[in-house]
């Protein structure tokens, strides 16, 4: 009897074991498998995190080349800008002040400019402050013979040299000032400049 309980015992346990070893066999490949596919999975998500960087630095890379060159085109046209603008300002500057300070110049201008104003019942003639003295006699004697309506006549700090006319109370006036010529020459100056300079 003891041998068939040894019998017994021996087959319960070889039949426990290899069960066990068959169980264990099966949760270490189940294991193995979750195990790779784990490491494909992150693998996986690794790589597409990469090609999402690659991505952006590659984006960010092309942005920032095109920010470099839009900036540096926007630099050059800016300097050519201020070269021409430091050109033609210089070469015309000087001389518009010297004539539209030169008080016979002034008074044809004047003259012409007013009478072209006809139509008008009254204008509005505003004069660099500083030619106050040198114009007014001019303006109250010698306008009326061109001119049959009134003339207001003010005077401003704000232009250097030349005036302003135009009707009183009609909206607009005409620019005779040193700034105005100044601008007005340099336009028809920018484009010989710009091709002298720049070719």
């Amino acid at each position: 009897m003891q041998n068939k309980l040894q019998e017994l015992t021996e087959k319960l346990y070889n039949e426990g074991l290899s069960k066990g070893k068959a169980e264990g066999e099966a949760i270490l490949s189940k294991a193995q498998s979750d195990a790779k596919e784990i490491v494909a999975k992150a693998n996986a998500e690794a790589e597409a995190i990469l090609a999402k960087a690659r991505k952006e630095a590659e984006d960010f890379k092309t942005k920032v080349n095109g920010d470099v060159t839009l900036a540096a085109r926007q630099s050059l046209a800016a300097t050519r800008q201020a070269i021409e603008n430091l050109v033609v300002s210089s070469s015309t500057a000087e001389k518009v002040k010297t004539a539209l300070t030169d008080e016979a110049f002034v008074k044809e201008l004047i003259s012409a400019s007013v009478a072209a104003f006809a139509k008008e019942t009254s204008l509005e003639l505003c004069l660099a402050e500083n030619a106050e003295s040198s114009l007014t006699e001019f303006v109250k004697s010698e306008l009326p013979k061109v001119f049959d309506g009134k003339v207001e006549l003010n005077f401003s700090k704000k232009i250097a040299a030349g005036f302003t006319v135009g009707p009183k109370d009609g909206g607009y006036f005409v620019d005779f000032s040193e700034k105005a010529f100044t601008e007005l020459i340099g336009e028809y100056l920018r484009p010989a400049t710009k091709k002298i300079l720049f070719g």
